[in-house]
């Protein structure tokens, strides 16, 4: 039986206004690309994705190289050392961060830079960032579990325990691991955190948008993606992609975010990693996800301590799918997050680090917390 916690603290406002005629909309339209160049000019952004650590380069089961990176622990009282050579970890167990659906590892900003007291390692998921691109052929949630299962042996050998960490299809990714490798939860793996990610059920368009439209757009927007990534569609798709920074900004904040003053730099950031995954990744994956169901495993991550993250304004995943999640992997902790859109990482790094920090230790002492609120 699931075990429940409230995370407070993250405030998010939504507005919509119903809008009727065309002058209208193309009036709020010039309105709201003002606004956000105003936004942008008062913006401090910070040097997001610059953060590298030591490179290492996995080749998948199938010769697709899979591009890794590795923190080392900080000494004790002494600075962060991205990218040097290992050291002793502060803790003993390293923390595998698996990035979500058309982002990379640069998702994982704020973590990558304020968890320094950990062995941390991140990795792009095939077609992804500076990862390889797969063979002609569908995409499968499938072969990311592969892939996962690689990364682990070549980053973390012999008995080093591993905690993972998986945003949307990232925790997707470890529920397939779950399926392929039972054998690795509660022995190689001691806990796994669940970030705005389901099991099954997904819907294409807004959790809110009626179902009948839903059913709709499901069977035909992976069509229409593949569409859109082929011949001469393709180039003006992409160019479309570019051009239109502005509406972009506009779309990436409201879908991506619960909380409507997000740092502008954040979102662009975000919008920036979405535009860079090419249009024929963005379809192979579509069709992959609408047709996952990996529900079936979850008893497995129950032999180990997990943490299901759950945004209450995610609008990619309905939060009715990260609440069935927690609910049926036994033991599983939630932590709803008031206000919280999808990319909850970057939305409320502090919240996520806190969560994370908490189940290492969990997974480090022995102690799981029982805690419940209304």
């Amino acid at each position: 039986m699931a075990s429940w916690r409230r995370i407070t603290g993250v405030a998010g406002l939504a507005a919509g206004a119903a809008a009727a005629g065309a002058g209208v909309i193309l009036a709020a339209e010039r309105i709201a690309v003002g606004h956000v160049r105003a936004i942008r000019s008062g913006a401090e952004p910070e040097a997001l994705g610059s953060l590298r650590g030591r490179v290492l380069t996995v080749l998948a089961d199938d010769g697709v190289p899979l591009h890794v990176e590795i923190d080392e622990p900080a000494e004790p009282g002494g600075p962060r050392e991205i990218g040097a050579e290992p050291a002793r970890p502060a803790d003993p167990v390293t923390i595998i961060f698996c990035h979500g659906y058309t982002l990379n590892q640069d998702s994982w900003h704020f973590q990558r830079r304020d968890l320094g007291r950990y062995r941390l390692v991140f990795w792009d998921q095939r077609d992804h960032g500076r990862s390889g691109r797969s063979a002609d052929g569908p995409a499968s949630i499938e072969r990311l579990g592969a892939d996962l299962d690689m990364v682990i042996k070549a980053v973390a050998p012999g008995d080093m325990p591993v905690l993972l960490v998986g945003h949307s299809m990232g925790g997707m990714t470890i529920m397939e691991l779950a399926a392929r490798n039972p054998g690795l939860f509660g022995t190689k793996i001691v806990g796994v955190e669940l970030v705005s990610s389901a099991a099954g059920g997904l819907d294409a368009g807004s959790p809110w948008m009626p179902g009948p439209l839903r059913l709709v757009m499901q069977r035909t927007l992976p069509m229409i993606l593949r569409g859109a990534a082929t011949g001469y569609r393709a180039i003006l798709v992409e160019h479309g992609r570019r051009a239109s920074s502005e509406l972009s900004f506009l779309g990436t904040r409201y879908i991506g975010f619960g909380d409507s003053e997000v740092n502008p730099a954040v979102v662009d950031f975000l919008e920036q990693m979405i535009r860079s995954t090419p249009m024929a990744v963005v379809a192979a994956y579509s069709q992959a996800l609408f047709d996952y169901d990996m529900r079936a495993t979850l008893p497995v991550l129950g032999r180990v301590p997990v943490t299901v993250l759950v945004g209450e304004r995610d609008r990619l995943i309905t939060p009715a799918l990260g609440l069935e999640l927690a609910a049926q992997i036994p033991g599983a902790e939630l932590n709803w997050v008031p206000g919280g859109g999808h990319v909850l990482m970057l939305e409320c790094p502090d919240l996520v680090n806190e969560s994370i920090a908490a189940l290492v230790t969990r997974v480090t002492t022995g102690q799981v917390t029982r805690e419940r609120s209304a």
